[in-house]
């Protein structure tokens, strides 16, 4: 056990230092999602939204739960992207002849997404609250939408891997996450809610663990523990069920692809 820590630390930090080493990347990579999303896409609807509607103080307040959920999507279709390039330039083919398990490539590549997801909620968190978006529940809250962010990633992850060691080349990743991500971002509560949608878009969304991953981590935000207790545990639910299809998934696209 002591080795098989030792092989995932070591490929983690792998992961850590090549994003070390592309800094302009690595700043995008915290910025992009507060700065477009949350800053110039909350701002300029703050006055069409309707706060009656979206049920909020203001449209920001409202926007950050989507945010922070987008951002684990986001992250999490994107994580297999380097495991990719791995394949395509024969790295993986050396590392996968080496005495490790192989298990310990998924577990450090998922522990590296989720470091990097955790930083950019707490960012995302951290601008709102200069915004004035207070999270309700206060620190207790934070730890939970984290929580919340990484059963989300887990799942999302793994279909990333599954389709790096699936896919023949990077150009066919980026259309099929391009393919998946807007319709989860569309058809989820992330940017309205689903009372404001058209009723198949509203019933198309009910279906979308994007959605019930938003409507737990907004009450944290904007109302109190006694409404947000009853949707946290509802999406434990929903995540274990959409992580376990998931991996099952995944795991047998790692075993077809490496034997």
């Amino acid at each position: 056990m002591k080795e098989y820590w030792q092989e995932i630390s070591a490929l983690t930090l792998r992961w850590i230092r090549r994003l070390s080493r592309e800094r302009f990347s690595m700043l995008f990579t915290l910025v992009q999602p507060m700065l477009f999303w949350l800053i110039f896409f909350g701002n300029l609807f703050q006055r069409a939204a309707d706060t009656q509607v979206v049920q909020a103080p203001n449209y920001i307040s409202f926007l950050a739960a989507g945010v922070v959920v987008m951002t684990v999507l986001n992250n999490g279709l994107a994580g297999g992207v380097d495991l990719l390039f791995d394949k395509e330039n024969g790295f993986l083919e050396r590392l996968m002849s080496t005495p490790i398990r192989r298990s310990s490539i998924i577990l450090s590549r998922f522990l590296f997404v989720m470091g990097v997801t955790s930083l950019q909620v707490l960012v995302i968190l951290g601008v709102a609250f200069l915004f004035g978006v207070r999270p309700a529940t206060g620190l207790l809250g934070v730890a939970v939408i984290l929580l919340i962010g990484m059963l989300f990633g887990v799942g999302l992850t793994a279909i990333s891997m599954a389709m790096a060691f699936s896919v023949k080349s990077h150009g066919d990743f980026f259309s099929v996450l391009g393919f998946l991500s807007l319709p989860m971002i569309f058809l989820s509560s992330a940017l309205v809610p689903l009372s404001a949608m058209p009723a198949w878009m509203s019933f198309l969304a009910r279906f979308n663990p994007m959605t019930w991953a938003i409507d737990a981590v907004r009450p944290l935000i904007l109302s109190s523990w006694a409404e947000a207790l009853p949707k946290v545990a509802m999406v434990l639910v929903v995540m274990a069920v959409f992580d376990a299809l998931c991996l099952y998934g995944g795991a047998r696209v790692f075993r077809k692809a490496m034997g």
